[in-house]
């Protein structure tokens, strides 16, 4: 079938395991050809082509809601449901929208920018469909960066005391995690994604139930198999909040993850699976890239991976050059100390990071913890430079208004990316800073 053809998910089920994989490989060298010549977020989508393709073989869009967190990793998902035709125009003026965009199509549920929302959205999601004694799935799909964040925490602790039906798709595509695991791990987890398994557990359950002695076997049991659980697999975190998890499973595997989503779909309760992806798969070039010089992209030569467009000799964006004035002042001044969250290479602080490591953080997607820290930091007599792209900042101000300015703190706020910043659309606009921040004392 012709991309360009398809107009709905449905065709999907149609397909056998190998046609699937085929697909898979023609999505991916769609991809790599059209953000070629348009840009885009290229590395996070060619590795989730796999997932997605069995989230949408799984479950009935839009009845069902599959909500991407960010929403920068929905390229697949706009494939599957019609809007292959229209990627020239990614990114463009008028055009399709580099995130899920609800104008857009009728199974973008959510839209986002602004990372670690996908969480609470599906709680309420799900309380409201429970309220209205409704039937469909809800399926959040977040990264391992994105559920490190303060709002997902928060909406995690919130959905295991609720115990709502919600499938949460952990897509961990650091790698980190699976140097922690092995082969007994990848079998224990197989058995714990078997339906039959699961319907032993409760069966086991209710047999032991009700009486003091089947009750006390039982807790022994669940004792024993906690402890084995967690001595295998990192699933412990989760469990610990209340989800029942599920994996690890290869995210390339389509075989394998359309059966532990299977799983998982007849579940009761709140379920978590943890699904291990390679960003950037089937480019080199991504898939080589530490850095994370291929999250975003323009136009570039697929042979080479070199950009179309080079920054001109003596021209430089405002974060690189902000960070190499800092970097100045912090050879002859200990007490500068660089915060970023989570923007080293988009906010062009490496050099900050290079020379000072000592001095330098980056504190992952907490733009509310930095302005914190920073504020813990010129207290304590150090000279804080926080680089935050102002469309994130809007997230930390009550701690700017609370714990830098009420307190007279002498900390400095590099606002990147202010004013209009193109084809990220409104999510990511830099119009607000001025307003925000002309205010406060």
């Amino acid at each position: 079938m012709e991309l360009n053809e398809i107009r709905d998910p449905a065709f999907l089920k149609t397909l056998n395991n190998s046609q699937l994989k085929d697909l898979a490989e023609q999505i991916r060298t769609f991809l790599i050809y059209s953000l070629s010549k348009t840009g885009g977020h290229l590395a996070s989508n060619l590795g989730i082509v796999e997932l997605t393709i069995a989230l949408h073989y799984v479950f009935d869009s839009p009845k069902d809601k599959i909500i991407f967190d960010v929403g920068h990793q929905s390229y697949v998902h706009k494939i599957l449901t019609g809007r292959a035709d229209r990627f020239s125009t990614l990114r463009q003026y008028k055009g399709l929208s580099g995130f899920q965009k609800r104008s857009e199509s009728v199974h973008d549920v959510w839209e986002a920018g602004h990372s670690s929302t996908s969480l609470s959205a599906a709680l309420g999601m799900a309380v409201a469909r429970d309220l209205n004694k409704e039937n469909y799935s809800i399926i959040p799909v977040i990264g391992d960066g994105a559920i490190s964040n303060g709002l997902s925490l928060e909406a995690l602790n919130e959905i295991g005391v609720e115990k709502r039906n919600i499938i949460i798709i952990f897509n961990d595509n650091n790698m980190s995690i699976s140097k922690n695991v092995g082969a007994m791990n990848a079998g224990f987890s197989k058995l714990r994604t078997l339906k039959s398994y699961t319907t032993f557990k409760s069966s086991l359950k209710r047999s032991l139930s009700g009486n003091p002695i089947g009750d006390a076997l039982y807790k022994g049991l669940k004792v024993v198999k906690d402890s084995m659980r967690e001595a295998v697999i990192d699933g412990g975190i989760f469990e610990e909040f209340g989800l029942d998890y599920m994996g690890p499973v290869d995210g390339h595997n389509i075989h394998d993850l359309i059966q532990i989503l299977e799983t998982a779909k007849h579940h009761r309760g709140p379920t978590l699976i943890h699904v291990m992806t390679k960003k950037g798969k089937g480019y080199s070039p991504c898939e080589d890239d530490s850095e994370g010089h291929w999250h975003g992209v323009g136009p570039f030569n697929i042979e080479t991976g070199k950009p179309l467009h080079e920054v001109p000799c003596g021209f430089s964006a405002w974060g690189p050059f902000m960070s190499q004035c800092v970097a100045e002042f912090a050879q002859n001044d200990k007490d500068i100390v660089s915060l970023t969250p989570a923007m080293i290479n988009g906010s062009g602080m490496g050099i900050l990071f290079a020379k000072y490591p000592d001095r330098s953080f980056d504190t992952g997607i907490a733009e509310e913890h930095t302005a914190t820290f920073a504020a813990g930091l010129a207290i304590s007599g150090k000279k804080p430079y926080m680089c935050i792209y102002s469309s994130f900042l809007q997230r930390a101000y009550d701690e700017i208004n609370h714990d830098i300015c009420r307190m007279d703190l002498p900390v400095v706020i590099g606002v990147d990316h202010a004013g209009l910043v193109g084809g990220d659309g409104e999510t990511h606009q830099g119009t607000f800073d001025i307003g925000i921040l002309s205010g406060l004392p």
